[in-house]
């Protein structure tokens, strides 16, 4: 072995020392392995690493030069991606206005600890597919059980943060912004279309139905890939990056009254730029544009009514009945607006006649699909979020509620035979969760698919938490007129 000098011991020791410490703190002594090939590219020297360096063909040294940086930064980039921040963009309006369409994003992965990846061989910056390739971004094998590092904290409540969509597990490739079990049970009651009084029902008949709605759209599915994609499953850290907020935290029971959530009873404070839908009916004129970029609302949160004679009806039944002199209703729009949008506007006497908040109705895609309820998107609840270590007894009234946590999620073969519940093959009337779970939903509550819709975020969903808001683009506007929203650049994202 050549002599060394002291200057590659030092860098040596630094190196070695800033590895061991990261082994440390991930707590995986198999990257013990490495230790030898970092000794021998600082004292040994053994292995030719730079061996294209010495070669006599410039071709050979200018494309080597550059597949050099290339897999350095490729390498780079999956453990910042990884183990400290990754980039997000915000690419729908459920956090509007707290957070907006085109607003790119650094997301912190050590504020709640980085989880080590489930598919460690992937390709960074690609979440699940290559993009031109239309392939996987990620080899199936070796799949890691769930770790996660430790962190500077935990979840809070209203936080704002990033997760894997639970419902991504299964995702038919041709609807793949539609959570599969939603898209199945619809299409399972379009082959059904006949009405069921569900009210008349028990509890186990009703069950039955929900698994005939069920099955009848998988196999729909299944059977029509030229519609609806390859039916294809993911794991945990390959599903889709969602972003809201956390508004219920493990152990907590939670219920919404006319918009409002409540936690064990108490009332949560609400984000301040929280947004509802309403129907805005002017005196006779269109709201001008420049007041639309005065609120803030963008061309695909604003829809005129009168376009669709077929809305007038409810539109009168709801009071919008203003008339122009021919007989007409005056424009009524269907916005989403925060309370300071609505006092603008309703404060504006000569231009809005009146706004009334739209209504909400018992939908079919409420959280969970299998289960009858009759909660809507402003009523909900209570239910009650699963803790870590706690135990609960089982029934058929719960049993649809945490059935996905208990098998999609926790990894139990759970079946209801005749006599009982079976988990693992023991039967049994109790489970104890081996997971903390949240439930999070988007500040624009009207304009958010989330936990109402599909359910608890478990802890090995969960991403990080967005810091800073470094780049913020409107899709609305071009280059030269005010494309750049600058005000927000480099804005810290308000988590409360």
């Amino acid at each position: 072995m050549r002599q060394a000098s002291r200057k590659q011991w030092i860098k040596f020791s630094i190196v070695t020392l800033l590895y061991l410490l990261f082994l440390l703190w991930v707590k995986s002594w198999w990257g013990l392995i490495v230790v030898p090939f970092i000794f021998d590219v600082y004292i040994s020297k053994k292995i030719p690493w730079g061996w294209w360096k010495k070669s006599k063909n410039a071709t050979v040294r200018g494309v080597m030069g550059w597949v050099d940086a290339i897999v350095f930064a490729l390498v780079a980039v999956y453990f910042v991606n990884i183990y400290l921040f990754q980039n997000y963009q915000i690419p729908s309006s459920s956090l509007e206005k707290s957070l907006l369409v085109g607003d790119f994003l650094y997301v912190s992965k050590v504020s709640y600890g980085p989880r080590v990846p489930n598919t460690p061989l992937s390709m960074p910056l690609a979440q699940h597919t290559l993009p031109l390739f239309d392939c996987k971004s990620y080899i199936e094998w070796p799949q890691w059980k769930y770790k996660r590092v430790p962190g500077f904290g935990k979840v809070k409540l209203n936080d704002i943060v990033v997760f894997n969509f639970p419902a991504g597990d299964t995702v038919a490739t041709n609807f793949q912004q539609t959570d599969f079990y939603s898209l199945a049970y619809n299409e399972g009651r379009r082959l059904y279309p006949k009405h069921v009084d569900m009210d008349s029902l028990t509890r186990r008949q009703q069950r039955a139905v929900y698994d005939l709605y069920y099955q009848a759209g998988r196999n729909l599915i299944l059977s029509n890939p030229r519609m609806y994609g390859k039916v294809v499953t993911r794991p945990v850290d390959r599903r889709e990056n969602y972003v809201k907020r956390c508004v219920g935290l493990p152990g907590d029971t939670l219920q919404i009254k006319d918009g409002q959530v409540y936690i064990d009873g108490q009332a949560i404070e609400n984000p301040e730029n929280m947004q509802f839908n309403y129907f805005v009916q002017t005196t006779g004129p269109l709201i001008p544009e420049t007041m639309f970029r005065e609120l803030g609302i963008s061309n695909d949160d604003r829809m005129l009514m009168n376009d669709d004679p077929s809305w007038e009806p409810s539109l009168v039944e709801m009071g919008l009945d203003r008339r122009d002199g021919k007989g007409q209703l005056t424009p009524v729009y269907h916005l989403p607006l925060t309370q300071k949008m609505y006092d603008t506007l309703a404060g504006n006497k000569k231009l809005v006649s009146r706004i009334v908040k739209e209504p909400s109705i018992y939908s079919n895609d409420i959280y969970p699909q299998n289960l009858y309820t009759k909660w809507d998107r402003d009523n909900y609840g209570p239910i009650w979020i699963p803790a870590k270590g706690a135990t609960i007894t089982l029934t058929d009234d719960n049993l649809p509620l945490y059935e996905r946590c208990i098998e999609a999620y926790e990894g139990n073969k759970l079946e209801r035979r005749e006599d009982g519940i079976y988990i693992n093959g023991q039967k049994t009337d109790t489970y104890t969760f081996r997971m903390d779970y949240y439930w999070m939903m988007g500040d624009n509550r009207h304009n958010s698919a989330d936990s109402r819709y599909w359910g608890f975020v478990p802890e090995d969903h969960v991403v990080g938490k967005p810091l800073l808001v470094w780049l913020s683009l409107d899709k609305d506007r071009g280059w030269l007129d005010g494309k750049i929203r600058w005000n927000r650049l480099f804005k810290w994202v308000d988590n409360n």
